[in-house]
């Protein structure tokens, strides 16, 4: 080997200076050395003489750029590559911290901690799924840690090296996969390997960390391979009694012999281990790592209040609630830090109430609040950064500016907030949470006018909603944001409220405007394809939405109406994805968990429907606690609670959500297809017909929401469905 570094050192000079070796695994030694152009340590590796001579550069280059492309929180982005005297080299950063492997090795990890990082794994697969790339190695040793956080290395390895035709599946050090976490398919030797193969690696390594040993093991690689041909994985240890059966069930769905017995994303995985509340000891860990009620909290994570009004006539709610929803917004583009819903921050609204008990109830590690004092074209904005474990302050700063500085303001609060959390953003995410910004401050006052009353997701307040956005436009007709937020406002009435022509132009027009004003507007891209949905261009739609989620993967409007334009459609498999992934996207939005159940019930998928109706009412409860008057949310649990069989408490969530509005379109077919669940016929046909009159003229739907199937032999119910 010291020839090996002596040649590294010769054909890196004057760019890296290497200084000493620091590992070595079965594809690769690894030595530390230090960028000179950016004065930072950096790790460079070497693949394995015999593995580069198989290769070869073309080869290699071409794979090692595909992994290049990749950006994401929990990957270890590739900053270089190349060929110097015989040897194929790679640098990544050099992580201050240890891998997974290390940690394991240490002693059993707390049962939060590995659900953790079992979950920051599988959103960088899943990322990297999403880009066609495929890892062929997830393994502990392939995942290192640092400050909390996990992050999957060497994306293109494997596959550059299975590319070279290494056939030799059955000896570590020249394998392209590891036998204890490779996937059967990827051991029987088949090349065309899709997500799911990482997802089976994947369980390897959650099984593993909660129980100390990977799930198939044997005296050489051989009978580890003949195992996970021939027997089920072996249930895991009784850990405690207080681990969820859930958590078990996934990690078992996930090591399935068969791919189409697993999930089908790991997105998917990841949901179904993100279950609250878990309390219990791993094997050999001392009560001391015992997760607790504060330590469930994610480490990154934070809730923004609502801003208090300051101002001398407190008349400027629509302003403060619209600054905090902006840096809702923009925090929630960053992967790594997960950022409380608005409709949870805002139910705190001049409740006063302990930052310690707002945090408990969010479940978020910190808290930002702040006041605002708008006086003319003064502002005044003070904010502060609140630890919710000590309730000591973070961060916090005044900002005495101009209005027109508003936009700038809600940047800095931002970027801090980051800095404070010690969140490293992607080049992806740093653009991802610049907006499209006004020309002119009167037009985005109007415009935040507009979006406090969208979220109330009644008829009336998106009318009101929609002057506001054109009055925004008459004052800045470049306003794209404004234009999106009119089509989606004329997108939402038309399929709801208001089947007219008039809404379906509207939707038409705007959502071309957006798109003509800024078409990286990833928000424009999904009006386009609402607006689409509606005129029922289907295939167009699916692609506006497809270009949406490229520009911004945390977009769940994109992922949430795209999933139900392939409802409409009958496309449930699909269906099913989206709205699982605009789960993952926001896990405290009940509808795409609603939605998903019933998509799951037309496909016969109980097991998945069951959890995800439980999934559902869980969200729900939590959201009443805070919204109770809200009826989209009554409805919705009430439908998840007729499905489970809890009559009872179905009936009395119907009520109150027809008390709320008992003219709106929306509640009256929803609360319709609860009554039709739950076998009370006349009442749900009285709902449904009263819906059409108010205005609900969504037919497809109707023609495959299989909560509607007892009625479909009605005469009665065949009329109204013709009707539309």
């Amino acid at each position: 080997m010291p020839m090996i570094k002596a040649g590294l050192e010769a054909a890196l000079a004057g760019r890296y200076r290497v200084e000493r070796e620091v590992g070595r695994g079965g594809m690769a030694t690894v030595y530390l050395a230090q960028d000179l152009k950016h004065h930072r340590p950096v790790a460079v590796k070497i693949l394995h003489p015999h593995l580069a001579a198989q290769l070869g550069t073309d080869r290699f280059l071409r794979e090692i750029q595909i992994a290049a492309r990749l950006s994401h929180p929990h990957i270890l982005t590739l900053i270089d590559s190349g060929e110097a005297d015989g040897l194929l080299y790679y640098i990544m950063p050099f992580v201050q911290g240890e891998s997974l492997r290390e940690r394991l090795n240490r002693g059993g990890l707390p049962v939060d901690e590995a659900l953790e990082i079992a979950r920051h794994i599988a959103g960088a697969l899943g990322y990297a799924h999403a880009q066609g790339v495929v890892h062929r190695d997830i393994k502990p040793e392939n995942v290192m840690l640092h400050e909390g956080e996990a992050m999957v290395t060497d994306f293109g390895i494997a596959k550059a090296v299975s590319a070279a035709g290494s056939e030799n599946l059955t000896q570590t050090g020249s394998t392209v996969g590891t036998p204890a976490y490779m996937s059967p398919e990827q051991a029987s030797g088949e090349s065309e390997l899709d997500g799911r193969s990482d997802l089976y690696s994947l369980g390897c390594i959650v099984y593993e960390m909660l129980a100390g040993v990977p799930p198939f093991t044997g005296s050489n690689p051989q009978a580890v391979m003949v195992r996970r041909f021939t027997e089920p994985a072996p249930p895991l240890p009784a850990i405690s009694p207080a681990l969820p059966e859930v958590i078990e069930r996934a990690i078992m769905r996930a090591l399935e012999i068969r791919p189409d017995d697993r999930f089908s994303t790991t997105a998917q995985f990841a949901q179904a281990l993100a279950v609250p509340g878990v309390v219990t000891t791993p094997p050999g860990a001392s009560p001391a790592t015992v997760a607790t009620p504060s330590s469930t909290r994610a480490a990154k994570s934070v809730a923004v209040l609502p801003f208090a009004d300051m101002s001398p006539e407190k008349d400027q709610d629509y302003f403060t609630e619209g600054i905090a929803e902006e840096i809702i917004n923009a925090l929630s583009k960053i992967q790594a830090l997960r950022v409380a819903s608005r409709s949870s921050s805002f139910a705190f609204k001049g409740k006063n109430q302990d930052i310690r008990e707002v945090g408990d109830k969010l479940g978020v590690s910190t808290v930002l609040e702040g006041s605002v004092r708008k006086a003319g074209n003064r502002l005044r904005i003070t904010v502060q950064l609140v630890n919710v474990a000590d309730g000591y302050h973070l961060w916090s700063d005044r900002y005495d500016r101009e209005l027109e500085d508003v936009f700038a303001v809600q940047d800095e609060i931002a970027e801090n907030i980051v800095k404070a959390l010690r969140v490293v953003l992607s080049e992806n995410e740093k653009r991802a949470i610049e907006q499209a910004r006004p020309e002119n401050v009167q037009a985005y006052e109007y415009y935040l006018r507009g979006r406090q009353f969208v979220h109330q997701y009644r008829e009336k307040s998106l009318q009101f909603a929609r002057r506001m956005f054109q009055r925004a436009i008459e004052v800045d007709p470049n306003f794209a944001r404004a234009y999106a937020g009119l089509a989606d406002i004329s997108s939402m009435l038309y399929q709801w409220w208001d089947a007219s022509d008039a809404n379906l132009s509207q939707a038409e027009t705007a959502s071309r405007k957006a798109l003509d004003l800024a078409p990286d507007l990833a928000a424009a891209h999904a009006s386009r394809g609402f607006a689409l949905t509606i005129s029922r261009q289907f295939a167009a739609a699916e692609q506006a939405f497809e270009v949406a989620i490229k520009l911004d993967p945390t977009l769940f409007e994109a992922y949430y109406f795209y999933a139900r334009t392939c409802f409409q459609q009958g496309k449930l498999e699909q269906a099913a994805t989206l709205f699982e992934k605009a789960n993952s996207v926001r896990p405290e939005d009940f509808q795409a968990s609603g939605l998903c159940s019933q998509v799951y019930a037309g496909l016969g998928r109980t097991a998945d429907e069951e959890r995800a109706y439980h999934r559902t009412i869980e969200i729900i409860e939590k959201h009443l606690e805070l919204n109770p008057d809200d009826a989209r949310a009554l409805y919705f649990g009430a439908n998840a609670l007729a499905k489970l069989g809890n009559r009872e408490k179905a009936l009395d969530w119907l009520g109150r959500s027809r008390a709320v509005d008992p003219e709106d379109s929306a509640v009256l077919y929803n609360v319709g297809c609860v009554y039709a669940l739950l076998g009370e016929t006349d009442q749900a046909l009285d709902c449904l017909e009263q819906a059409v009159v108010h205005g609900y003229a969504h037919k497809e739907w109707i023609e495959h929401d299989s909560d509607l199937d007892s009625l479909r032999q009605s005469p009665r119910f065949r009329k109204l469905v013709a009707s539309i």
